[in-house]
């Protein structure tokens, strides 16, 4: 495993960490299954793990919290984030700070967050969605600046809405927050533009989610796809998405190097870009884990193919499916 410099913290921390939505609210999680992936993912030097309230209420921080337990030795970086108060994702333009993350609601999140992790301050707290309008409101800067005073957060990030990258520019140069979570992908590069270049001149850590495109660059969907009506996925792959989101990674497939996988490509093409400190695959299986753990080897894709990648970017706006 390679590790990273994550922005002005100046922790170390896994190029490939751990997504754990996937472990609350996706159909095929198995309790074990997935504890026996999590156990994996550290003998191979993962220590970066994602999560947040809103992965089934508390349920995943709880299985992070046990994980933490388990190994007591080990230096495992925790990141969570606060549900936004109205529990609407994403957010929107018209919707005001105080219905969303009034400072009452940051502090009683925090708090489920620490209990439910079992542990006494947070590594990175994270809000789950943001509008950029909101920068300079001081209620939520107060809140953070009282729960860092009072150690029970470290570091403060902010979790950009699918498809808005530049919806966090300038909240970043309030100085307050020290990392960004933002769909980047060999589809979605819009990051690329904006949001890079400013968290470079600021030292504001990159964490790089979704970087399967919630799956259609594993390769193994096709345009009869279908998932359980209680899978979040459901939802999001409705037909128009479903079947231009297949076309696409169709596309990708002649590119893919000999003895590469697609999975493979995906990461290694975000890693091959040095603003992002780590990615968050999701992963509930050994197989899963070991796999993407592989990637992290130092090596990147060459630039000729990297170059033919760039020639992939799938510029999306938010609808009503891209929650």
């Amino acid at each position: 495993m390679h590790y990273r410099r994550f922005g002005r913290t100046d922790w170390q921390v896994s190029e490939i960490g751990y997504g754990m939505w996937g472990l609350a609210g996706w159909t095929g999680s198995e309790e074990n299954e997935y504890n026996a992936a999590l156990d994996r993912s550290v003998e191979l030097g993962c220590n970066f793990f994602d999560t947040a309230w809103g992965y089934g209420a508390g349920e995943s921080e709880r299985t992070l919290g046990q994980l933490v337990k388990r190994y007591p030795e080990k230096r495992l970086y925790i990141a969570t984030k606060i549900p936004p108060k109205n529990f609407k994702w994403p957010s929107k333009p018209e919707y005001p700070l105080e219905e969303c993350f009034p400072a009452s609601h940051i502090i009683e999140y925090t708090e489920k967050s620490l209990h439910n992790l079992g542990v006494e301050t947070i590594d990175l707290q994270q809000f789950h969605v943001w509008e950029d309008d909101w920068a300079q409101h001081e209620e939520w800067q107060k809140a953070i600046e009282q729960l860092t005073r009072d150690g029970k957060v470290q570091h403060w990030g902010i979790s950009v809405n699918r498809w808005e990258p530049d919806n966090v520019l300038n909240t970043l140069k309030t100085g307050l927050i020290s990392s960004v979570q933002v769909i980047y992908n060999i589809f979605d590069q819009a990051p690329e533009d904006n949001l890079f270049p400013l968290c470079r001149e600021l030292d504001v850590a990159v964490i790089a989610r979704v970087p399967f495109d919630e799956g259609t660059l594993t390769g193994t969907m096709t345009k009869e796809t279908t998932f359980p009506s209680n899978d979040w996925r459901a939802t999001y792959f409705v037909p128009e998405n479903l079947i231009s989101s297949v076309e696409h990674a169709d596309a990708l497939r002649p590119l893919i190097p000999a003895g590469m996988t697609m999975p493979e490509m995906a990461l290694r093409f975000i890693m091959s870009n040095p603003d992002v400190a780590t990615t968050i695959p999701g992963m509930r299986k050994i197989r899963n884990v070991e796999a993407n753990m592989g990637a992290s080897d130092g090596n990147g894709l060459e630039a000729a193919l990297l170059e033919t990648l760039k020639g992939h970017r799938w510029d999306r706006v938010p609808t009503s499916w891209s929650q």
